[in-house]
């Protein structure tokens, strides 16, 4: 992860207006501003996130901000521009770095940083990050925050109130496909359906649980079809006809294994 500090070179006093992050290996820019932030130094576009008291600006706005300082992709002579500046292909970041982020527009530049020379208050929302999310049933999520907190968030509300995330209240097999958004950003279904950290970390319902327990269950109470088998005292092809029988119930299945819960196995044994 690279970290920059926005600065406005015209400012008498510097200080650090905002902070970009970028993650390299997917390409994704966020932006975090200061909690006291004003409006009237905050650059054009982010200054909205100030005014509305939002903290944290998403993937998809950091990255208008970043395209709006660097050449567009319909640039007539855009094939000349990469070349003369040795790039192979279009890169946001790359672009970006060659005038660290300075633009005609306004004064507004980038400083390298290291994540030690962010404040208190920043590095302090990186632990309500998403550590890990698990689909529930009636569209619950299981949300795992690197504080260690484990909510429950409900979000069939949500999404009955918002027209983008419809297909998941018409179609409960794709709730299950949820993803987790580079640096725990929040979840997300497609582009634009994204729930962000803070909203799950407000609405989820505390519960007693640890990613630890969860852990612990998949690595003691969760078996592959060799483990079943050696169980029931029989061959995988016998655990294969109990499952096409309906005898087992697998709760994974790949072309390459089958995962079981071993209390349904062993209950095998009472029968």
């Amino acid at each position: 992860m690279k970290i920059f500090a926005i600065r406005d070179e015209s400012a008498q006093e510097q200080k650090d207006l905002a902070y970009l992050l970028y993650y390299e290996q997917e390409k994704r820019f966020y932006i975090e501003l200061p909690e006291s932030a004003d409006a009237w130094e905050t650059p054009l576009l982010l200054d909205s996130f100030v005014k509305r008291g939002e903290t944290t600006v998403n993937s998809y706005w950091s990255k208008i901000w970043v395209q709006q300082r660097i050449v567009p992709t319909d640039r007539q002579n855009i094939g000349e521009i990469l070349r003369d500046n040795h790039l192979k292909e279009y890169d946001e970041y790359e672009l970006l770095m060659l005038a660290m982020g300075r633009c005609a527009q306004d004064d507004y530049y980038l400083v390298p940083i290291d994540e030690k020379e962010l404040p208190e208050e920043i590095t302090k929302r990186f632990s309500k990050r998403i550590e890990d999310v698990l689909p529930l049933e009636d569209h619950c999520l299981l949300v795992f925050f690197r504080d260690g907190v484990v909510k429950k968030c409900d979000l069939q509300k949500h999404f009955e109130k918002t027209k983008a995330f419809q297909i998941l209240l018409k179609k409960p097999d794709y709730f299950q496909h949820v993803q987790m958004q580079t640096g725990g950003y929040g979840v997300a279904w497609d582009v634009n359906m994204t729930v962000s950290d803070a909203m799950l970390y407000r609405i989820g319902k505390s519960v007693p649980l640890t990613a630890a327990d969860f852990r612990n269950f998949a690595a003691h109470r969760v078996i592959n079809a060799a483990e079943a088998a050696e169980i029931l005292g029989c061959s995988r092809q016998n655990i294969i006809d109990l499952t096409k029988r309906g005898k087992l119930h697998p709760i994974k299945t790949s072309e390459k294994s089958t995962l079981y819960l071993k209390s349904e196995v062993l209950k095998r044994n009472w029968q």
